[in-house]
């Protein structure tokens, strides 16, 4: 049995038997430098009541060196996952003293050693379950307790935890938290260079901090990121009508992260990618921003009030996902947050929710590995569309005041859905029920099509949508003539509207749900999408137009076409991006007739960068384009070689060295560098960046000895951090070469169960996800699945997940003789 797979039933039972917990937690991180030494000392003093003679803590570490009760010490009962108790009273105070292990894949206290300088930087990330990998305790969420941490590391280091700390010498003891969740305790240290500011409302103040590595200081921006948080804290302030309880915030942007944030409350922590080290486009701070502002939401959905148990993470995730996009189109510059929404978060929720292994937003999560992938698409995506349409259904005033009312209520507690349904049914007046039923509980995504006198909708559910009617103005642009709100509910709702050259369905994007063009409409797109002048609508077309590409009912060549003709003059960068990401997955994926596509494609890309103005973000989009474009054609190898050497400028484009790299990783899966080319690339740019690009781009050399090198290093290098894998990942499967490639194809099943067993499940999933072969059939993988009913029920989610979109695109391909 494996015993680190906690479940529901055990976890729920143990609640019940234990109270009144609180913690104090030491860590000695003090040979964190040796690089020889890859433990560290922990000590957990616990104490808890309890209604139970027998129990367990939680922990995941090379070894238990001693358990004492009451200060009796007891024989060490410890399985590697979990330390038995036995003969417990009713008040108790336990004692763990017991060694961690640092971590390279971002679970537990992971450790980086930076190339540049040789420093050593720590930060822990523990969501679901992995505070356990760092000091024994009850990991589940409804048990929740006041930590105390002392640190003790070198001196000159900055310390950081969830609260304020005081220093003396090497040991920095911080305050007792309020009663948080195991998940979000937070520790990091190291060298980090930080900058300081502060936010204050009427009597409250709060000390702000921003820290990222020493030698990624030049890149770092905290004015944006502190703007970013004080917007954010005003307008949480006044919506939530309760006051950020957790003294201190502070954002740590780190190295290696296999998140994009985690919301530790007092302690942020970001991934390091959001310190741009190359040219960086609106969009990009865009979604930056929405980071920080969904972060800062955890602080009261998730931080202050906590879900029970894994199949409510939604309560969480999902109205984070939301504020996040809803705080930057209210508070920030970004007030057309909502685009990007439509076109790139809701593309998630629709890819995810059409798969196999849908699952409702309110899930259901019996074990811990189920609960790790459950951060999905649906999770947060799909329930902050629906948690949208809510907020249409019953108004905003009433959602706002529903929350108010559930924080006022449930503060530092936990709590399941009929918790907050209570509250919202009586802000809004509204009996929610057969809502939450149909939204929350069910599984799949509506389409809806307009035929002369109906809206159609298959999957029927209950929509409040609105319906645009665009005409073209006196300057021949596209405009919004007329529009109508209504409910919907049922597959077919008769309805009468004017004529116009387009009828956009979801108009403003207030429901969930995929839409489809009539005959008149799409003509009106295929002459005329650059003239529509509202950004969301282009967004929510642009959508609608890969949504029909993906399910069948567009011809990807027709797609592509589309792209070609309009992608160049979309202003909304954010959905340029998208859309020149989905023609590369088409040409990639979609078309038998790849090469000519390719060529054709490369073409335009490297037109719209010669045009696209000096300097702009539209430049880097176009570059980036380029990029990825000419992996798997040399049309224009000769012009990305003279660019990268600088006998081909551009105006206004100076290559960073991550463009370089970029750049060189196609020139090298096209065969046209060397490398010593490389290696000599690397001399100039010797950092954690420089490092993994280096090892994409050798890996993406199109030799059978560069091939089986990186695949090598991926199945029996246990020391790989998750980025080094991701880039050797991505570096094997540049240029997609099937004569290269197919040789690892049964190597590949004959793996994936072994991989699982023995590598943490977060590298396993880069492994099982990224090697996936796209092989011209689904029998391998229908194999594998026949032969592994009993492989572990994550693992198979996995392949299953990966055999649809393989399935998807040779449904494509058959659809139109591709």
């Amino acid at each position: 049995m494996n015993t680190a797979n906690l479940s529901r039933t055990e976890t729920r039972r143990r609640s019940r038997h234990i109270t009144n917990v609180a913690y104090r937690i030491e860590l000695d991180l003090r040979g964190a430098t040796d690089a020889q030494r890859d433990t560290f000392g922990t000590r957990t003093t616990v104490t808890f009541d309890a209604s139970t003679e027998a129990t367990w803590l939680d922990f995941i570490g090379p070894e238990v060196l001693s358990v004492t009760i009451d200060g009796t010490p007891v024989p060490v009962d410890h399985d590697g996952s979990r330390i038995q108790l036995v003969g417990l009273g009713r008040h108790n105070t336990v004692v763990v003293d017991a060694l961690g292990r640092y971590s390279r894949s971002g679970e537990g206290l992971h450790r980086f050693v930076d190339p540049v300088d040789d420093e050593v930087y720590l930060y822990t990330q523990y969501e679901p379950a992995d505070a356990r990998r760092v000091f024994a305790n009850f990991e589940q969420p409804d048990i929740k307790a006041s930590f105390t941490f002392q640190v003790s590391a070198p001196e000159h280091w900055e310390v950081l935890s969830n609260r304020t700390g005081n220093r003396s010498g090497e040991t920095v003891t911080f305050d007792p938290t309020l009663p948080i969740s195991t998940y979000i305790t937070a520790v990091a240290a190291g060298p980090y260079h930080r900058a300081e500011s502060t936010w204050s409302r009427g009597t409250l103040t709060v000390p702000l901090a921003a820290l990222c590595r020493a030698s990624v200081a030049e890149h770092f921006d905290p004015e944006d990121i502190f703007e970013i948080t004080k917007q954010g804290l005003d307008f949480y302030h006044d919506k939530f009508d309760f006051p950020y309880p957790f003294g201190k915030y502070d954002q740590i942007f780190v190295p290696e992260y296999n998140l994009g944030a985690m919301e530790n409350p007092g302690l942020v922590t970001f991934t390091e990618s959001y310190v741009f080290r190359s040219a960086a486009t609106e969009a990009q701070y865009e979604q930056r921003a929405n980071t920080i502002l969904h972060e800062m939401a955890h602080m009261w959905f998730g931080d202050l009030v906590t879900m029970e148990w894994w199949d409510d993470l939604w309560l969480k995730e999902s109205f984070a996902d939301f504020m996040g996009a809803f705080a930057s189109a209210h508070a920030t510059r970004f007030t057309d947050a909502w685009v990007s929404f439509a076109n790139r978060r809701k593309a998630w929720a629709y890819l995810q929710d059409q798969l196999p292994t849908t699952h409702p937003i309110v899930a259901d999560i019996p074990d811990l590995e189920a609960a790790k992938l459950n951060f999905d698409g649906i999770t947060y995506a799909k329930g902050a569309s629906v948690l949208k349409q809510l907020a249409a259904y019953v108004g905003e005033d009433a959602f706002f005041e529903a929350s108010r009312r559930y924080f006022a209520e449930f503060a530092y507690g936990n709590t399941t859905l009929a918790d907050l349904l209570v509250h919202a049914s009586a802000a809004s007046g509204r009996n929610l029920d057969d809502w939450a039923s149909a939204w929350l509980q069910t599984t799949g995504v509506s389409t809806l099509s307009c035929t002369d006198s109906a809206i159609v909708q298959t999957d029927p559910r209950p929509h409040r949508l609105a319906i645009g009617l665009y005409d073209k103005d006196s300057e021949g642009n596209l405009v919004r003539v007329h529009r109508r709100e209504i409910d919907i509910s049922t597959a077919s709702t008769p309805i009468e509207l004017p004529s116009a050259a387009l009828t956009l369905l979801n108009d403003d994007d207030l429901t969930y749900a995929k839409i489809r063009f009539d005959a008149s409409s799409l003509a009106t797109i295929e002459t005329s999408l650059d003239r529509v002048v509202d950004p969301l609508a282009r967004g929510l077309i642009w959508s609608a137009l890969w949504n029909a590409t993906r399910d069948a009912d567009l011809n990807p060549s027709t797609y592509v076409e589309i792209a070609s003709k309009f992608a160049g003059s979309e202003t909304k960068v954010g959905v340029a991006s998208a859309v020149v990401a989905n023609v590369q997955y088409a040409i990639d994926h979609y078309l038998d007739d790849s090469d000519a596509a390719s060529q054709t494609w490369i073409s335009t890309c490297w037109s719209q960068l010669e045009s696209a103005d000096p300097g702009s973000d539209a430049q880097i989009v176009w570059l980036r384009a380029v990029a990825a474009a000419s992996q798997a054609s040399d049309a224009r190898a000769r012009e990305i070689e003279r660019l990268v050497d600088g006998t081909l400028p551009i105006e206004g484009l100076e290559l960073d060295p991550e463009q370089r790299w970029m750049l060189l990783r196609s020139l090298s899966a096209l065969g046209h560098t060397s490398r010593a080319a490389l290696d000599a690339e690397l001399q100039n740019d010797k950092t954690a960046s420089g490092l993994n690009s280096h090892r994409a781009a050798v890996a993406a050399q199109p030799t059978a000895e560069a091939k089986a090198r990186a695949w090598s290093d991926l199945m029996e290098s246990t020391e790989l951090s998750n980025d080094a894998v991701d880039a050797t990942v991505t570096g094997l499967r540049a240029g997609g070469r099937r004569d290269l490639l197919a040789i690892y194809d049964d190597r590949y099943f004959d793996a994936i169960a072994d991989l699982w067993s023995t590598r943490s499940i977060e590298i396993a999933r880069r492994l099982v996800v990224g090697l996936f072969p796209q092989q011209e059939s689904t029998d391998a993988a229908d194999a594998w699945l026949s032969a592994h009913e009993w492989a572990p029920a994550a693992l198979r989610r996995l392949v299953i997940e990966q055999r649809d979109h393989l399935a998807r695109a040779l449904r494509v391909r058959r659809a139109f003789g591709l």
